[in-house]
């Protein structure tokens, strides 16, 4: 049977469980007390520094909400309703990455083909894109402008997808460049309605919300929802800002959610729901395709399928950003551990602080507790112990190591030299999922029981620098002389 992507991204790591405690019926993990206090403080000081109306959080560990605590007062005013993790904010371009996994579906049922020019699906888009794929509008890099033309699109009354066509071009060569574009995720959406019948928002609601039990995220505000405020600069004042239907423009950022369903989404993201979308595609949603190269700074961060990724001292957070009037939002979780955080507020201008550092300040105050080692060695305990030790590349010494969970793990010594993970194929062969060898074989020659060498993408590892007997391409003369 073919080796899936989902199975090759079996990497062997570390479980690290929160100290955490269980309450009883509500299979929510929460936090030790002081950290609870400590969350909730820091939210408050943020809030006030911020001189926002009002913010709700959520810190996710393993996987689970773990936190979840707001402050500030929904409509900004003393005798105002308290915020609560349950307040509904504007999740704004959060909103595209369901548009995303809409996205995704289609190609996982057979519908389309990432590599699908967008104009096979809809044709009035195949003289104005020609040659756009569906894989280019899902990482920003068809070439599409930023915004529509005219109006304010998040502002103004929304516009139909016949009114939003003459906004719908190309400015950059499509492939080359990241250039964010809110009417490519328009088009993405348009393409799942035509595709399935119902309308966009049916589908997110049939699609990606009711599996995931996410029962306070809609369209358009509920009844608990904050409204959208802007605070003056220089002044404790308030500004309302419009609600508006986008219309052909809402799978770029209509969506209204919580902090609860938002962590439910986040773990979607990190651990999978087949219900929704498979592995496989989930997986690649989560590969940078394209860096969003700011001047002046480093590179960390680009775009995968409809998820910014996000690199922080070499830790990979997947996720988005919103921005509405009156509303800003974020997601990150690291898909690796599960951990992640949920940040929702009703201001224009934002919150300004880090939302990864009430993650940090969980991890401070509630440190990992580090699993004891168990043996765990897999099935073929021969093979494992065949293939495992020094191998040489050339003259250069490498070792492969064996993991509990199945995975062979080849490092170059002292780091000089390439390397990557590998699990088992059903050929008995193994394919390699990281790194430089990801997607590349592995083969123990002439057997995985009895190995003289091992050819890894067509390089030959043998047991001593060039030994004869590894069948080295370009032969190995007459010896070390």
């Amino acid at each position: 049977m073919p080796l899936t992507f989902a199975v090759m991204m079996r990497i062997a790591r570390l479980s690290h469980p929160w100290v955490e405690r269980d309450l009883p019926g509500s299979g929510v993990m929460q936090f030790e007390e002081p950290t609870d206090r400590l969350l909730a403080a820091h939210l408050a000081a943020a809030q006030r520094a911020a001189r926002a109306p009002s913010v709700a959080a959520g810190v996710l560990a393993d996987g689970a909400l773990a936190w979840s605590g707001a402050a500030g007062r929904i409509d900004g005013r003393p005798d105002g309703e308290p915020a609560s993790p349950a307040t509904q904010y504007r999740i704004g371009s959060i909103t595209k990455t369901f548009t995303a996994v809409l996205a995704l579906r289609l190609v996982q049922d057979g519908l389309v083909a990432l590599t699908d020019p967008i104009g096979d699906h809809l044709p009035e888009l195949a003289d104005t894109l020609p040659g756009v794929r569906i894989s280019e509008l899902l990482t920003h890099g068809a070439g599409l402008p930023a915004e529509t033309d005219g109006d304010w699109w998040e502002r103004s009354p929304g516009r139909t997808w016949a009114q939003l066509l003459p906004s719908i071009r190309q400015i950059h060569r499509p492939g080359r460049r990241f250039h964010y574009s809110n009417s490519g995720f328009a088009v993405l959406g348009e393409l799942a309605s035509r595709l399935r019948g119902p309308s966009w928002s049916a589908l997110v609601q049939s699609q990606i919300v009711g599996p995931l039990g996410m029962t306070h995220t809609s369209y358009d505000p509920g009844p608990n929802a904050a409204p959208g405020l802007a605070v003056h600069p220089y002044a404790d004042l308030l500004h309302d800002e419009p609600a508006t239907d986008t219309l052909a423009m809402a799978p770029a950022g209509q969506l209204w959610s919580t902090v609860g369903d938002l962590a439910k989404f986040a773990t979607f993201l990190a651990r999978g729901n087949a219900d929704v979308l498979g592995d496989e595609l989930r997986r690649e949603m989560q590969v940078p395709a394209l860096i969003n190269d700011a001047p002046g700074e480093s590179w960390s961060r680009a775009y995968g399928f409809g998820l910014d990724i996000v690199n922080r001292d070499g830790v990979r957070y997947i996720g988005h950003g919103g921005s509405m009037p009156g509303h800003q939002a974020v997601i990150r979780v690291d898909p690796e551990t599960g951990d992640g955080v949920v940040l929702l507020v009703n201001n224009t201008a934002g919150l300004g602080i880090d939302p990864l550092g009430l993650l940090d300040l969980a991890r401070r105050h509630s440190p990992r507790r580090t699993p004891e080692w168990t043996a765990a060695a897999p099935a073929d305990r021969a093979t494992a112990a065949a293939l495992t030790g020094t191998w040489f590349w050339g003259p250069r010494p490498h070792t492969v190591t064996s993991h509990g969970d199945g995975t062979l793990r080849l490092l170059p010594v002292g780091g000089n030299g390439r390397g990557s993970s590998f699990v088992p194929a059903a050929d008995g062969a193994w394919v390699g999922v990281d790194e430089y060898f990801a997607g590349e074989r592995l083969t123990a020659l002439p057997s995985p029981q009895e190995p003289t060498h091992l050819d890894v993408a067509g390089f030959r590892f043998s047991r001593t620098p060039y030994d004869p007997r590894a069948d080295i391409p370009g032969g190995t003369g007459d010896g070390w002389r």
